[in-house]
């Protein structure tokens, strides 16, 4: 009898100086929150604990992945010699006139020549781009097509930007009245919550662009769907690209 009570009071002993794995969410080191799909921070499993245990355009903010902000929504953010194109700073496209091909260079950019255009965006109110030139816009249908935007941009690329410039010179030549809804969309990454907040801000980046183009912001109205209204239920690049996006509703 006493030798077991020796045994056992051994085996307590060992025990007691090897120690016990700590209960989840407790650790000591990243191999007891691997399991979890987590790291070790100060003795608690965590999602993150740098930039570098997320995934690519996500960043650690009190140890839980997010996804990035942009960089820049303005010009002015990127200093001297330095443009916001869709949400990242970039070189000036000019710095002199010598540089536009016979156009202006206004603020970093390229401003096209009198009465010669690229897209309708270069041309005056009621006019609009065919060959080259600026005319005098007819009776047309106006594009309507939704309006896309990156990966958790909300940031209007240069492309979305001529898209509205576009439309906003169709809805003058054309005189279109009454109001329009802006509907935000999100592809299914993130959360409900985050995608719902991000598809507001992509319809409110649409407001503002089309307010500064002389639409009146009383005829323009919001609304975010998050990822609940895709038009492509693929889980793949090409679905997501056609996900995010705002759609005008007459």
């Amino acid at each position: 009898m006493r030798r077991i009570s020796m045994v056992a009071g051994l085996a307590l002993a060992m025990a007691l100086m090897t120690g016990c794995p700590k209960p989840y969410p407790n650790c000591e080191n990243d191999e007891a929150c691997k399991e979890h799909g987590e790291v070790c921070v100060q003795g608690t499993c965590q999602e993150c604990a740098t930039d570098a245990n997320c995934k690519d355009g996500f960043t650690c903010q009190a140890n839980k992945c997010v996804p990035k902000g942009p960089e820049c929504t303005l010009d002015n953010q990127c200093g001297s010699g330095r443009i916001c194109e869709a949400g990242k700073c970039a070189p000036a496209q000019c710095k002199g006139d010598d540089q536009c091909n016979g156009g202006k260079c206004q603020g970093g950019r390229c401003q096209a020549p009198e009465n010669t255009c690229t897209t309708n965006s270069d041309c005056g109110e009621g006019q609009q781009c065919q060959a080259g030139k600026c005319v005098s816009a007819g009776a047309q249908e106006c594009n309507w097509e939704p309006v896309r935007f990156g990966f958790n941009e909300a940031t209007l690329s240069s492309e979305g930007q001529s898209r509205l410039s576009e439309l906003v010179a169709c809805m003058k030549a054309t005189k279109v009245t009454g109001k329009i809804t802006l509907e935000g969309h999100a592809d299914e990454r993130g959360t409900e919550e985050y995608n719902l907040q991000l598809s507001n801000r992509r319809a409110a980046a649409v407001k503002k662009y089309l307010t500064t183009l002389g639409i009146a912001a009383k005829s323009l109205d919001t609304v975010g769907y998050g990822e609940t209204r895709p038009v492509n239920q693929a889980a793949d690049e090409e679905a997501w690209a056609q996900n995010r996006r705002v759609e005008f509703r007459r």
